[in-house]
């Protein structure tokens, strides 16, 4: 099995918005340790230090989305 790490940035915007950052994808866990402390002190993202998330993604294994989306508003509904 191969593995790669996925580096996003998700913040609130307000209760029911929330912006996510695609950062990149690692090889290992700590290449995506490191572009957490390269960015901590930049803009924005200091000010959301919390809102770094890596996710372990194993290559060609399943659909991420096998069961369709809706839209806010058909969940809403």
């Amino acid at each position: 099995m191969t593995h790669v790490y996925i580096l996003e940035h998700v913040r609130a915007d307000d209760e029911y918005r929330e912006s996510a950052k695609f950062i990149g994808v690692f090889s290992e866990e700590a290449g995506a340790q490191a572009a957490i402390a390269r960015l901590l002190p930049l803009p924005g993202f200091r000010d959301h230090p919390a809102g770094f998330e890596i996710s372990k993604c194993e290559l060609d294994k399943g659909d991420g989305w096998a069961e369709g989306f809706i839209s806010w508003d058909e969940a809403s509904a």
